[in-house]
């Protein structure tokens, strides 16, 4: 059951976590309107206009494209030209580089749809890839066209739009390889109705990998090959992975509506900092190395650890983020490990953290929680 939408609130508005394609939809549109390029089959906009949409950028109207993505635009544009072809696209990285968020919205801006979306486990099965039954039609009817249940890459194939792949990589070996003849002829076999499902122009296949966590299963030779690897790497500066947190915080506060409190950004490039350093294993001076945790610590949690913060200075709090609001996420990012990530951040406590008297304020909050 559903409830309707208050008189003058759009159902976009009300969900907690709108798509893609409805949260930035006056930013498509206004792409399409000025989009004068040539656009593949099936395409919604061009190209250029998917990667400006991605990146960023000023039209002819005046109107700003806000980024959605902060890193090299060569990477994007890889990516774009990729799905232009006849190949798939892997995106490729640790936990917490924006994997998923690049997936949906090149789904978004080439197909207008990012709901396609098949998510890989260990416990994935082949029906999730190619089709399942309605059993109760499959025993009264035997095999037809009603009693099929179609899976969201059949059903991009038969729309012409983006399926996107959550973690191909924990997904079974045996699974994963059903993708091997729909990315190679584009064509779905339905054996038991005789039949097959041929892929409509634009339809591909974008599909996301952790190369930390390897997952239960590496692809096969046969697979890799279908597909186009773009590596997305963590941000290159600190100034960059604050610039990052800084905005995704402030979506989220506005979605979640949070009562307005300033993301102070001192405490913004005071976590990313210590992320930055202990993932890194070295100060950012140089001069003094670390140990590194167990964790991944990046850019996510850090949006996550910012976020918590906001809340709790909102709530009880003075509404302003200081160190304390921010000192248990990052504990508890830190510290997975509760023997050796607690001996590694203890260490950094008392070595670099201590003896940085801009951050002392900081380093009683840690030991109080610690």
């Amino acid at each position: 059951m559903t409830t309707p939408s208050s008189p003058g609130t759009s159902a976009s508005e009300t969900v907690l976590r709108p798509h893609a394609e409805q949260q930035y939809a006056g930013e498509l549109a206004r792409l399409a309107e000025h989009d004068d390029r040539p656009r593949p089959p099936g395409w919604r906009l061009s190209p250029w206009s998917v990667t400006t949409y991605l990146m960023g950028g000023d039209l002819p109207d005046g109107s700003t494209i806000s980024p959605k993505y902060v890193g090299p635009r060569r990477l994007i544009e890889v990516a774009v030209a990729t799905l232009a072809t006849d190949r798939a696209l892997l995106l490729l990285g640790v936990p917490g580089t924006a994997k998923t968020w690049v997936s949906e919205h090149l789904a978004a801006a080439v197909s207008g749809d990012s709901t396609l979306l098949v998510q890989g486990t260990a416990g994935t099965a082949e029906e999730a890839i190619r089709y399942g039954w309605n059993y109760a039609r499959l025993l009264a009817e035997g095999p037809s066209e009603q009693a099929l249940v179609e899976s969201p890459l059949m059903r991009a194939m038969r729309l012409g739009s983006v399926a996107r792949i959550e973690e191909l990589t924990r997904m079974p070996s045996d699974v994963q390889d059903t993708l091997i003849t729909v990315l190679s002829e584009k064509t779905l076999p339905v054996p038991e109705l005789n039949t097959e499902v041929q892929a409509v122009k634009g339809f591909t296949v974008i599909a996301t990998a952790n190369d930390r966590d390897r997952g239960v299963n590496e692809l096969s030779s046969a697979l890799r090959r279908r597909f186009n690897t773009v590596v997305l790497p963590l941000p290159e500066s600190a100034d960059d992975e604050v610039a990052i947190v800084s905005r995704r915080v402030d979506q989220i506060g506005t979605a979640l509506e949070l009562p307005e409190t300033p993301a102070g950004l001192e405490e913004i490039r005071r976590v990313v900092t210590v992320f930055r350093e202990l993932r890194g294993g070295v100060t950012g001076d140089g001069r003094t190395k670390l140990k590194s945790p167990s964790g991944t610590l990046s850019t996510a949690e850090a949006i996550s650890v910012i976020t918590s913060g906001l809340a709790l200075a909102a709530h009880f709090g003075d509404g302003v983020l200081r160190a304390a609001d921010v000192a248990g996420g990052i504990v508890g990012a830190v510290v997975q490990d509760p023997v050796s990530d607690r001996v590694v951040w203890q260490e950094y406590l008392e070595t670099v953290v201590r003896e940085r008297p801009e951050w002392r304020d900081f380093y009683r909050a840690c030991r109080e929680v610690s």
